[in-house]
């Protein structure tokens, strides 16, 4: 496979006209925001997730606002629909040139309370889908001999945490960290680009749940706020630009100093 050619360095408007751009978790929150900023640059987006009226309205949503996007129903936990899912983007618009791995769960309980059927639900929907995921974009990357962008979505909480009481979701964060180093090495000569974002607390419905559980704690926080999610654009469509084209393996903090360091 021909070394792709370097791109001359720009600030100006991500353009991902001719990239097709598959994102799980997107009837909501992060994702659904990333489903939106992705077709707004120009990919053709396969919106995916579990609740079939969600995604209607994201490819509503997304059309409405000239976008090209297509809903694919997903449970990652369901190797068997991981593939299906691939196939039905590359039916729609081709080969998969973008993955974001967005979907996850939180535990939202003390470690040594949770049931098995938990434990196993939040490393299905946090870990290993998103790992079959990676490997089966990748392979068909590599098939047709086309370079590509994975993006992982982590969490501040992979690298911090102060025993509140997700402690298992905070583990599968970390693996998200160490899966995103070492894919990045694997399919390096294959010009597949691993990076991953570990967002802090951001408005969503996930920590909306959290909010109502716990009460507002955004007090604790260096700034006392939580963030917008257009507030991760710009380091989404980084990652998955020309610009970040010798990035690779990167975990990108954008946590506006709540994790400490």
């Amino acid at each position: 496979m021909a070394e792709p050619t370097p791109a001359a360095p720009s600030n100006g408007p991500v353009d991902l006209t001719g990239q097709v751009a598959l994102v799980t978790g997107a009837t909501s929150g992060l994702g659904r925001r990333f489903a939106n900023t992705l077709a707004a640059a120009g990919a053709s987006v396969v919106a995916a997730g579990r609740r079939q009226e969600r995604l209607d309205e994201v490819q509503a949503e997304v059309t409405a606002a000239g976008g090209v996007c297509v809903g694919v129903p997903l449970d990652v936990t369901d190797a068997t629909q991981l593939v299906a899912a691939v196939d039905a983007a590359e039916a729609a618009f081709g080969t998969v040139t973008i993955l974001v791995n967005n979907a996850g769960i939180p535990d939202a309980q003390r470690a040594h309370k949770m049931s098995v059927e938990l434990v196993d639900a939040v490393l299905d929907t946090n870990l290993r889908g998103p790992y079959l995921l990676a490997c089966e974009v990748a392979r068909r990357l590599i098939a047709a001999e086309q370079p590509g962008r994975i993006v992982n979505i982590s969490s501040i909480g992979g690298f911090y945490y102060q025993g509140n009481g997700a402690a298992l979701y905070s583990i599968s964060k970390a693996a998200i960290n160490r899966m995103t180093e070492v894919l990045a090495v694997e399919w390096a000569r294959n010009f597949i680009n691993v990076n991953a974002i570990a967002p802090g607390s951001f408005d969503s419905e996930m920590m909306a749940g959290m909010v109502e559980r716990m009460g507002d704690f955004t007090s604790y926080f260096p700034r006392k706020r939580m963030g917008d999610p257009s507030q991760l654009d710009s380091t989404l469509l980084y990652l998955v630009s020309p610009a970040s084209e010798f990035v690779t393996g990167t975990v990108i903090k954008v946590d506006d100093g709540q994790g400490g360091r």
